[in-house]
């Protein structure tokens, strides 16, 4: 049975909507009054990795738009345009077609990477800054050539990336071996992730050019390093965060270590705010849940105070 990308709107207490930003057409699932949060999910996820949070956070009176990135979903997945300038671009885009002139962004992994970019790339509509399970861009650049980190966890999870960067092999077992299957398994807690959880992950990853377009941002990042686009994004990032930062950690995290989320605070010069969620690996949205809700809330309304 083929897959299309009707696969990832799934019915819920929200409203699927598309917006076009940045020249794309981008997906939200929308829903909630109040000042705009916006999240950005993962790899390999989609906006769907934040269906615990959305209603909670907009009960708590903000408007909030789970968001897939281009490329993935039921975005758009045009052949360029996936390094963190133009992502960082498109959430800026989708921020402004919704009405607002600025947004709080949460992600978590990659979406975490494109949301701590967001005050150095696209400040003048980065009210505040989530990340969960994601070190600043700077410290995780390294990594992916397998540098800092040395524990075997994450000499496992750098050369799964580095595994990324071969033609067409790593499409074919995205969308059609068990890649996700590992990779959600590897990556995550204890029972994660559950029948219906993989199941979801595996279709929305054989919607078509998915398992090409989501790759191509983890290429990016390591054949740019020493590329002249590279740089102006290092240059872009390299510099103090002023708006209030939530960092969020899984204490057994084995692809981004939690002591890598502490140590990106040098980047942090106004309110950071940071927690290490127990018994909880690297996809804290969905493992735990109720833990990642309570600490976005708490920190939201402590932006309101």
């Amino acid at each position: 049975m083929s897959v299309d990308s009707s696969e990832v709107l799934v019915d819920g207490p929200w409203r699927h909507r598309f917006v076009a930003a940045n020249g794309s057409r981008f997906h939200v699932a929308e829903t909630g009054d109040g000042p705009l949060v916006v999240l950005l999910h993962g790899f390999p996820q989609f906006w769907w990795a934040w269906r615990h949070q959305v209603p909670a956070i907009a009960a708590a009176g903000y408007r909030v738009a789970a968001m897939d990135l281009r490329g993935y979903g039921a975005s758009d997945k045009p052949p360029r345009g996936y390094d963190t300038m133009t992502t960082a671009a498109d959430v800026a885009g989708v921020v402004r077609s919704l009405g607002e002139s600025e947004a709080v962004v949460v992600g978590h992994d990659w979406g975490g990477w494109v949301a701590w970019s967001m005050p150095g790339l696209s400040p003048r509509v980065t009210r505040a800054v989530a990340v969960v399970s994601a070190a600043h861009p700077l410290l995780l650049r390294p990594y992916f050539a397998a540098a800092p980190f040395r524990g075997a966890d994450e000499r496992a999870a750098a050369a799964a990336v580095l595994s990324f960067q071969v033609p067409m092999l790593p499409e074919r077992r995205l969308a059609h071996g068990t890649e996700v299957r590992d990779l959600l398994t590897a990556w995550g807690g204890p029972g994660y992730p559950d029948a219906a959880t993989l199941e979801r992950y595996e279709r929305a990853m054989q919607v078509p050019f998915v398992a090409h377009t989501s790759l191509e941002y983890l290429r990016w990042a390591l054949r740019s390093r020493y590329r002249r686009d590279g740089r102006r994004f290092a240059a872009g990032v390299d510099v103090p965060i002023e708006v209030p930062v939530l960092a969020l950690a899984g204490a057994d995290d084995r692809f981004v270590p939690a002591g890598a989320v502490e140590r990106s605070r040098r980047w942090v010069a106004g309110p950071w705010t940071h927690e290490v969620v127990p018994g909880a690996g690297h996809f804290l949205p969905e493992e735990a849940p109720d833990a990642v809700t309570q600490a976005l809330l708490t920190w939201l309304k402590g932006l309101d105070a």
